[in-house]
């Protein structure tokens, strides 16, 4: 689609069984409410979940939900980390980062602490006391947390990412 405003694309993953659903909304920017496009891509096989491997599980989804995205991608939202703890170490996000080539910035939102998690990584939004935790990749911390504070909604989690969280679990 030349000439398109690159899109943002969160995505995120649910698994039943031995099958999954991966799931994207495509939106124009940060502050938006409104979904441009969504696309799921059903997953027949999936690894099983190994503690500190999680990657493994959820990146050959997300690699075949990209496969059904022909839109220029500005970012790529994922749920979960980019980087682990204080070491930095490779997390789902930054195996995207890498799978793609380093193309589009990624920016990992993750609903709870990982061992070690910087303080730096936290973020309030919208009177919670509850934080989110934001890690990137190809895009500054500082400018990744701007991002996913400005996002549009009133509670905790953003509009976006709850719709794509209700998504992947078929509930919309």
């Amino acid at each position: 689609m030349s000439g398109a405003k690159p899109m943002i694309l969160a995505t995120d993953v649910h698994y039943t069984g031995k099958t999954a659903l991966a799931a994207g909304v495509l939106f124009e920017d940060w502050q938006s409410s409104a979904i441009k496009r969504t696309v799921t891509a059903p997953i027949y096989t999936v690894a099983p979940y190994a503690p500190g491997n999680f990657y493994k599980r959820e990146l050959p989804c997300l690699l075949t939900l990209l496969q059904a995205v022909p839109e220029a991608l500005h970012c790529i939202v994922v749920d979960g980390y980019v980087t682990l703890g204080t070491e930095n170490t490779p997390g789902l996000g930054l195996h995207l980062y890498n799978a793609i080539g380093q193309a589009t910035p990624v920016i990992g939102v993750a609903k709870r602490p990982f061992h070690n998690t910087p303080a730096e990584c936290a973020i309030l939004r919208s009177g919670s006391q509850s934080p989110l935790y934001v890690t990137a990749a190809g895009v500054p911390l500082d400018a990744a947390k701007r991002y996913i504070t400005e996002m549009h909604g009133e509670f905790r989690i953003p509009t976006i990412l709850k719709q794509v969280d209700q998504l992947c679990r078929g509930i919309i």
